[in-house]
């Protein structure tokens, strides 16, 4: 069984790393993007649920994007593993995982944390050239992660989960590490 849930700033390189991951293992990248943007585009309910709040510029609430990741991890291809990036971005949303994750049989879990200098990041975003990738909103997005998502990585310790990967080194030298990380 392969379980990964991918934490990190902005512009780690988590959405890069998960898909290359999940290639190598034959398993679902599971991002809490898609899984809205699937929700929408298929119309579910919990898609027009969700598009109500988003309709109004409110971010969508925990407990429709949980309901979402359990129906997700409910689907039959995740059943030999998958890779989660985006959620949890909270411990309250770690808390519920857990328990889910409890409740689904899926017990074996390792926390990938893609760490990298915020300079690093910054510039990365940059270069991207994403209209949403000013570098005041990368800030804030930076300071979001700070004081919102960080304090995982303390649960996910704690619970001795966590894999530390240097997500300041080449592509191809992260894929490495993150590799033999979820080898051992």
């Amino acid at each position: 069984m392969t379980r990964f849930i991918f934490l990190g700033p902005p512009g780690a390189g988590k959405g890069t790393q998960a898909e290359i991951l999940a290639d190598y293992s034959h398993i679902p990248h599971i991002s809490t993007g898609d899984i809205l943007r699937a929700a929408l585009q298929g119309e579910t309910p919990l898609g027009m649920k969700a598009q109500f709040y988003m309709d109004k510029g409110e971010l969508v609430p925990d407990d429709l994007v949980q309901d979402m990741v359990r129906e997700r991890l409910s689907q039959d291809d995740t059943k030999y593993g998958w890779i989660l990036d985006g959620f949890p971005r909270t411990v309250l949303q770690a808390a519920f995982l857990s328990l889910l994750l409890d409740e689904l049989d899926q017990l074996q879990v390792k926390v990938i944390n893609l760490d990298a200098p915020d300079n690093v990041v910054m510039s990365r975003l940059l270069e991207r050239g994403r209209k949403d990738d000013a570098e005041g909103v990368i800030r804030r997005r930076l300071e979001i992660y700070r004081s919102d998502t960080a304090p995982l990585i303390d649960y996910y310790q704690q619970r001795k989960l966590l894999v530390v990967i240097n997500g300041n080194q080449t592509p191809e030298e992260v894929t490495a590490e993150l590799k033999a990380a979820v080898s051992s």
